[in-house]
């Protein structure tokens, strides 16, 4: 029997799940019409605080930017506007929804790779901070801005030395010759950025003290150069060790339906995660430096960016899903929900989304605790791998049409980068539980539908 991976969960989760609160899922379902997100905007603000928390605690000048890409939901956008968090967008879209909700343009740092000239247009109207990632990308940021008569606000992204073959940022070569060009009344050198793929705390560290020690070569030239931009890369923790460690050493192919195998996984637990996995990395101690990365920023008079996305998002939403159908294969169910895999979108990775969806039955007489009842989830389309979980989750009581299943902590990349409306399926609509009434269990909790098309 395959090993449970319950997901951590918060308070006012947990007061959904049961009833009464969970009257109001089943209400949502039939009112919506079909599969649906929940956002929970408060989570966002905590995460967002912790963050700040971890950066004043080292006496750190650090500045939080939320990565857009990782939900679509406006309520994320507005929040942040409110809290005076800058927001990292790749798009002219995103650029425009962010300006929209209320962040300033000096708040905004636009990153992603060979950004076409709209969207650095916009950035230089703004005062936006970009992301240089090539020196054709320079040049004409430099021409556009000379066009407009303004100053762009550059920051110089560099390749890291341990993933050379990334496709993102300027080899060593191409980086002396873009702090030249940038010696230019149209541009202001604010300092380097880096993108790293992976959660290694210590070579983010490393990358990122050899980012300080180009800004002094930088101010040696002339230039402003006084931030550091260590990108996203902060796990978030969804299940316990134990259960995680037993998961890997007894997970076998007769677990999976029709013995489906993945290359790798999420890490979904991690030991250091969010807000800590930032105060590890300010307490590393960078390879060749006797102090730490928090001292080296201070020492040198730079102010560090961090761009969470996923962090960001832990535990500030889910997805609900109803069973339309089961049918018993081989002594275990085949679920079919009112949706597709494109709404958790892991898929999108070739893997799974393994945490456990949480079921959430409807009124029936023959609901009985005599579980557990082993089952996979497939999607409402006519496609074979149209698979939400092809891990055979192992259910308390026996899920039937009606039921609904809850996948956790699903704001953070899973719930819209990869939605499509195949089959002519509706995208679902995200739901907004905000209010001192949502924790408390006790009172109805008010919700609105988020603004986002």
């Amino acid at each position: 029997m395959t090993t449970a991976l319950s997901s951590h969960t918060t308070e006012e989760v947990r007061a959904l799940l049961v009833p009464p609160g969970s009257a109001l899922l089943h209400e949502l379902s039939h009112g919506l019409g079909g599969p649906y997100h929940v956002l929970f905007p408060e989570r966002f603000d905590a995460n967002a605080a912790a963050f700040r928390q971890a950066f004043a605690e080292a006496g750190v000048e650090g500045r939080v930017y939320y990565a857009k890409k990782a939900n679509k939901a406006a309520t994320f956008v507005e929040r942040a506007a409110v809290a005076g968090l800058g927001v990292d967008v790749a798009s002219h879209g995103e650029l425009r929804e962010a300006l929209a909700a209320g962040v300033r343009g000096r708040d905004l740092v636009v990153t992603g790779p060979a950004k076409d000239d709209q969207l650095l247009r916009v950035a230089v109207l703004q005062g936006a901070l970009v992301a240089v990632d090539a020196l054709d990308e320079l040049d004409r940021l430099i021409t556009l801005a000379a066009e407009l008569g303004r100053t762009a606000q550059v920051l110089l992204r560099r390749l890291p030395p341990g993933q050379p073959h990334s496709r993102f940022g300027l080899d060593d070569g191409e980086l002396e010759t873009a702090l030249h060009r940038c010696r230019t009344e149209h541009v202001e050198m604010a300092g380097f950025s880096f993108h790293l793929s992976g959660y290694d705390i210590r070579e983010r560290a490393d990358l990122a003290a050899e980012s300080v020690r180009l800004c002094t070569h930088a101010r040696t030239l002339g230039l402003r150069a006084d931030r550091v931009s260590a990108g996203g890369g902060f796990a978030v923790d969804y299940v316990d060790a134990e259960s995680w460690n037993r998961f890997h050493e007894s997970t076998r192919p007769e677990h999976f339906h029709a013995h489906k195998a993945f290359s790798g996984y999420y890490p979904y637990h991690s030991p250091v995660a969010g807000a800590d996995a930032l105060r590890t990395l300010l307490a590393t101690t960078p390879a060749g430096e006797d102090l730490s990365l928090a001292e080296l920023v201070r020492a040198a008079g730079v102010t560090l960016l961090v761009e969470p996305g996923r962090a960001l998002l832990d535990q500030a939403g889910c997805t609900v899903f109803r069973v339309q159908g089961a049918k018993e294969r081989d002594g275990y169910d085949i679920l079919t929900v009112d949706g597709s895999s494109l709404s958790l979108s892991e898929q999108w990775f070739d893997s799974e989304f393994l945490p456990d969806p949480v079921l959430v039955p409807c009124e029936r007489p023959d609901l009985a605790d005599a579980g557990p009842y082993p089952a996979c989830v497939g999607a409402a389309t006519c496609l074979e791998s149209d698979m939400l979980t092809w891990r055979k989750i192992r259910f308390p009581v026996r899920p039937a049409a009606g039921d609904l299943l809850v996948y956790l902590n699903t704001a953070g990349y899973q719930m819209d980068s990869n939605e499509s409306p195949f089959h002519e399926l509706p995208l679902p609509p995200k739901v907004v539980i905000e209010g001192p009434s949502s924790a408390s269990g006790s009172a109805r909790p008010r919700w609105r539908l988020d603004r986002h098309p």
